[in-house]
């Protein structure tokens, strides 16, 4: 079944006790205006300084923006520097013309009282009357009660003369309300009172909108709700279910126009909707389970807006059992995009067992005879081999959990595929960019040409440590670890193997990390916990970035830096693509497969073998047991078992491969820059090991021979200097001569 012809539920009262129970009084009001500041209602000041109404065009509240047309539209800068008196419908109202009377003006300029007194008086001349009139103190009398107001209170009212007038006028609402509204004139507030005869109706839109409060991810402003609201209440409608979306879709159009900007019309309308069907339906697997089509939100799956389509499976006994296997498949943690792969074959496969010429109507006859009939009709499919292989594999772990299960006995024991029945997989070379493409990416005048610099810097970790684009883009805030030399690792989630990773990263990077941190806390001083929130509709900065987003970014900035391949023809790449040249760019280096694995964070040697042959190497084992000293003699050791022991050896291997020296090993991290211009025999980062004994004997020797030469010389800062180098020489060789615990107490005495 479509889903234009998906049958809409009924509203009935269950639905309307359902909204009383959820709509809180807040929102179940005539008119709803948001507090000041609300994060997704607030559209912030008019650009006139001092006006504290938002704006509605041109960042100008409406006042403002009818006072710039009734100027002729001049230029918009130039009307912000003289926009004229205070702001809009805040002035100051008249004050009574007697000195020191700070009642409302009632008549001719007068408050009540003293036009009474000047009427009883005769009416002469105002101003000699008023003149002769001694000045009124302010004995402490009572002011409005609105903020703006000024005046004294009239009698028992809480507001002046003007404003009492104006509560009286309105029906004399509760004075708290009546103070509220008249604070925020000029704020964005949303009117239900067109729905005034459409009770249910109300309460949906009413519901809608606390939802969007509540969720606190989209801007929501009245200029989208106030069109819906009053589209609805022309429908003639009691409730939005009554019609399905696709016919709402269609009244819209007729209503508003093809052309008309929708400004979020349409899309708070289906928002509305769909929150309706959620509150119908309910959540959890009691309520989804018996629906052909699943919303995983509905499932609490964070995150997505997927869903997951049974309708497309023909057969009954069929669908059921695919239900079962993919609930199955997502309660044990397979992913959304495992479970949406298995839904293709099974749809595929259904639509092979629907063929009349096969006629099979039952899983009782999916024997191996079917099966193999099915894989010959699969042969001649004209995906790539990485799919049909997908096909098969998803297929044999449903028939597997039907049988596992029990969920239909029937199920032949021969149904199953085997090894063989896999396509043999194409010999794929590593995807790694040419470095002539890649030298153009990592030009830092193209990596300028970023208009976003948060993407910039997601740029760079995908470049420099080889992550993929979703484990970059949910990095956390804090994602920076360091080690016991003070070395600098990223620390990222890798989803797919649902576990924590670590890289190296070098000095350049740990900086822009720090810059984008700082970005992130002037955006949202609140805090986020993503290094890359998401840049729109992310008030709260609750949301990362999406890879859609990011690979959308990418297009363009490819486009602006004209990245072309050695044929002169324009690049399209991927993120995914920096993975792979990282890869192979460590494997041309000579490092070995095993750091290669740790440094990707693959689970076996076979998915880095994909970048290069497997190299037999124990050079860790060897590394682990041999015993380490430095320049004072004290041995070195690596914790084995900590959460930095794999990355730390990777950074220790990697710096083997890169920073070997003929007597030992460069114990620096490698995103380091050594600041020691003397030889390292003067460097506390210097590490050695057994094996270079006979070198720093000799080189003891040639020491002791400079030292002797120079002090016949009378040199005496020669001599200071290799006397450091000679006395480190000589701790170095005690250290690894000795046992381990001599070499400490050596260490120790001297």
């Amino acid at each position: 079944m479509s889903e234009s012809m998906s049958p809409v539920p009924a509203p009935g009262a269950g639905l309307l006790g359902k909204l009383m129970a959820a709509v809180r009084p807040e929102f179940r009001v005539d008119v709803f205006i948001p507090e000041p500041g609300e994060l997704i209602f607030d559209l912030g000041a008019c650009r006139v300084p001092g006006c504290p109404r938002q704006p509605r065009t041109r960042q100008l509240c409406r006042g403002h923006y009818y006072r710039w047309q009734r100027r002729g539209k001049p230029d918009v800068e130039e009307f912000i520097a003289d926009p004229g008196s205070g702001p809009v419908g805040r002035a100051e109202l008249t004050a009574c013309a007697i000195v020191g009377c700070r009642f409302g003006a009632a008549r001719q300029g007068l408050c009540v009282s003293h036009q009474g007194f000047w009427e009883r008086a005769g009416k002469p001349d105002k101003e000699t009357w008023t003149a002769g009139l001694p000045v009124i103190e302010d004995d402490g009398r009572r002011v409005c009660r609105l903020s703006f107001c000024s005046l004294w209170a009239q009698g028992k009212s809480p507001f002046c003369h003007n404003h009492r007038s104006r509560w009286q006028a309105v029906g004399r609402p509760e004075v708290k309300e009546f103070v509220r509204r008249c604070e925020a004139a000029g704020d964005d507030r949303f009117d239900f009172r067109p729905l005034d005869g459409q009770r249910q109706l109300r309460l949906e839109l009413q519901y809608a909108l606390q939802c969007r409060h509540d969720e606190r991810q989209v801007n929501t402003h009245s200029s989208a709700v106030a069109p819906v609201i009053r589209l609805t209440a022309a429908s003639g409608t009691a409730s939005l279910l009554e019609w399905p979306m696709e016919r709402w879709s269609e009244y819209y159009a007729a209503m508003r126009g093809a052309s008309h900007s929708q400004n979020g019309q349409l899309a708070f309308l289906r928002y509305a909707y769909t929150h309706l069907e959620d509150l119908v339906h309910g959540s959890g697997w009691e309520s989804e389970f018996p629906r052909d089509v699943w919303e995983l939100r509905r499932l609490g799956i964070e995150g997505t807006r997927a869903r997951l389509r049974f309708d497309r499976i023909s057969q009954t006994w069929l669908r059921e059992s695919a239900k079962q296997f993919v609930r199955w498949r997502l309660s044990i943690g397979r992913s959304v995009n495992q479970a949406v792969v298995d839904i293709l074959a099974l749809n595929r496969f259904s639509g092979f067992l629907a063929d009349p010429r096969v006629a099979v109507d039952k899983l009782a006859c999916v024997d191996r005879t079917v099966l193999e009939r099915y894989l010959a009709d699969l042969a001649l499919d004209q995906r790539s081999t990485q799919s049909r292989s997908r096909d098969i594999g998803s297929l044999n772990a449903f028939f597997n959990a039907v049988r596992r299960h029990g969920w239909d006995p029937s199920l032949p024991a021969n149904a199953t595929f085997y090894p063989d029945d896999f396509p043999r997989p194409d010999k794929r070379l590593p995807r790694g960019l040419a470095e002539h493409v890649m030298a153009q990416v990592e030009q830092p005048a193209n990596l300028d040409r970023w208009h976003n610099p948060d993407s910039r810097v997601l740029t760079l970790i995908l470049m420099r440590c080889g992550l993929r684009v979703g484990d970059a883009c949910n990095l956390a805030f804090d994602c920076i670890i360091r080690d016991a030399d003070g070395a600098a690792y990223l620390r990222y989630l890798n989803r797919k193997m649902k576990r924590e990773a670590l890289v190296p990263i070098d000095e350049e990077v740990e900086n822009e990390i720090t810059a984008q941190q700082q970005r992130v806390l002037r955006c949202w001083p609140g805090g986020s916990r993503w290094l890359f929130p998401a840049p729109r509709m992310n008030p709260d900065g609750t949301r990362p970035l999406t890879t859609h987003s990011y690979r959308g970014q990418l297009d363009r900035w490819l486009e602006r830096c004209d990245v072309r391949d050695e044929h002169g023809r324009t690049v399209h790449l991927t993120p995914h693509q920096w993975r792979h040249t990282f890869g192979t760019r460590l494997i041309n280096r000579d490092v070995p497969q095993e750091v290669v694995r740790v440094l990707l964070d693959h689970s076996s040697g076979e998915m880095t073998a994909h970048y290069a042959r497997l190299h037999d190497t124990t050079v860790r084992r060897h590394w682990e047991k041999a015993r380490k000293v430095n320049i004072k003699g004290e041995s070195v050791t690596i914790d084995p078992e900590g959460p930095l022991a794999e990355a730390t050896w990777a950074k220790q291997r990697l710096g083997r491969v890169t920073q070997a020296l003929p007597n030992g090993y460069c114990g620096l991290p490698v995103q380091k820059v050594c600041p020691h211009a003397n030889a390292c025999l003067t460097c506390p980062m210097f590490v050695t090991t057994p094996e270079f004994l006979p070198q720093h004997r000799e080189q003891r020797q040639q020491l002791l021979q400079i030292v002797s030469a120079a002090e016949a010389r009378g040199q005496a800062r020669v001599v200071e200097m290799n006397r450091q180098v000679l006395g480190n020489l000589e701790k170095i060789i005690t250290g690894l001569e000795s046992g381990p615990g001599q070499s400490e107490a050596t260490a120790d005495a001297s």
